[in-house]
This record gives C-alpha cells, structure tokens and sequence, in this order.
C-alpha cells in the first residue's frame, strides 16, 4: 500500500487561516504563524462579542426609555411597571424605537402607564 502524505491537507489548513487574514496588517495576512494566531485571537473576540452586544443594545434601548419618560415626567421603572400593570406586552426595543421616531405615541404610551 502507497503512503499516503497531508500535503494537501496541511496546505489548504494553512490557505484557510491565511485567507481568513485578508486584510490585516503586515506580516498578519502573510505568514501563517502570525495569521493563524491573530486569526484565532479574532475569534475569540468574535465570540464574546456576540454575547455582550446583546446586552449592549439592551442597555441603550433602557437609556433611550428612560429618557423618553423623564420627558413625559415618570421614570424608567415607574413606566414599565405601569406598563405590566396595564398588560402593555411591549418588548424594550421597540418601545425605544417609539420614543426616538414617534414621540406622540410615546406620550400616550406614558399615559397609559401613568394610569395603571
């Protein structure tokens, strides 16, 4: 039986880091140790930040709720809790949509709530 070499293997391995590298600076998308390295590096960042964007924008859309509702003269927790208490199923993200592009609509949001 012939022996059988990785060459190919190994060479394409290599060709996937590197093409994954395009782009980066220097010696970073030239040679595979450099490239493979920042590469995974790159990924590891891909991977948390995945995770933290999610509380990222969470916590933008509560600032633009909260700043809505100090305009409208209540607070951010005294809104949503009236908003639950009302049964307003209203998710944070577009309620921060509504207060950025429709701020009548806001206001009788805050109305309702203010009502509960």
């Amino acid at each position: 039986m012939p022996r059988s070499r990785a060459i190919v293997a190994s060479r394409s391995r290599r060709k996937t880091f590197v093409a994954h590298a395009s782009g980066f600076f220097g010696s970073r998308h030239r040679l595979y140790r450099t490239s493979r390295e920042t590469v995974e590096r790159a990924w590891v960042f891909a991977y948390k930040h995945r995770k933290t964007r999610k509380r990222d924008f969470r916590r933008l859309w509560i600032a633009r709720i909260n700043a809505a509702a100090r305009i409208e003269g209540t607070t951010y927790s005294a809104l949503i809790h009236g908003l639950k208490k009302a049964g307003v199923l209203l998710d944070r993200k577009s309620l921060a949509y509504i207060a950025v592009s429709d701020p009548t609509a806001f206001t009788k949001i805050a109305q309702v709530a203010k009502n509960a």
